[in-house]
């Protein structure tokens, strides 16, 4: 169906967003026609305001409104442990457990020669200075368990074991709730692999 020029062009920008199709799109585009002005306005300030303001922390990569995020910021912090992850979603999503207490690195994404990102694309550089400047005793490999992420995680595995830094995995396995019945090999392996004392 063809829409009036201006509604066209909005849902061609919400169609942008990931995970977003064209029928979550025109849902989107309707939404923000039913707003009043004021509220579309504000909305189109926060867009622009959350791209304006946003950095990433000089220190770990993580998305913040100052130089240094709170999580560096924060003396409480243990500095020796460093959680290596993709993104800083996957911050968020490891600070809502609220048990671990050390620090962050966020790469930018994973290795994926098909995608055309090698090493040098990613933050592997700025976690290896974090390293040689001393001071961190283990590094948790906590990328996504793919075949990117996997590969991101052995490649710095190899990469940090000279270093003289504890390198460790998180254990990846069967999800609370579900049956092992039906989970697959690669998750049973897993599961059997990341077993630990009770």
């Amino acid at each position: 169906m063809e829409y009036i020029l201006p509604l066209q062009k909005l849902i061609e920008q919400f169609c942008r967003l990931s995970g977003v199709g064209q029928k979550t799109a025109v849902r989107y585009a309707f939404s923000v026609l039913d707003m009043s002005e004021e509220e579309a306005k504000a909305f189109a300030d926060a867009i622009v305001s959350a791209k304006r303001d946003i950095v990433k922390c000089e220190i770990c990569g993580n998305l913040s409104d100052k130089p240094v995020c709170s999580i560096c910021s924060d003396e409480r912090r243990d500095r020796s442990v460093v959680c290596v992850v993709e993104d800083a979603k996957t911050v968020m999503a490891l600070e809502r457990v609220k048990e671990y207490n050390g620090t962050y690195h966020v790469l930018g994404g994973a290795i994926s020669p098909m995608d055309g990102v090698g090493p040098d694309e990613l933050r592997i550089g700025e976690l290896l200075d974090r390293i040689r400047k001393g001071g961190i005793r283990e590094v948790i490999l906590a990328t996504n368990p793919n075949i990117e992420g996997e590969t991101t995680a052995m490649y710095l595995s190899k990469l940090l074991s000279p270093l003289g830094v504890r390198v460790t995995r998180l254990a990846y396995g069967v999800p609370v709730g579900a049956d092992l019945e039906y989970a697959d090999e690669v998750t049973l392996l897993r599961a059997l692999d990341g077993r630990r004392d009770i």
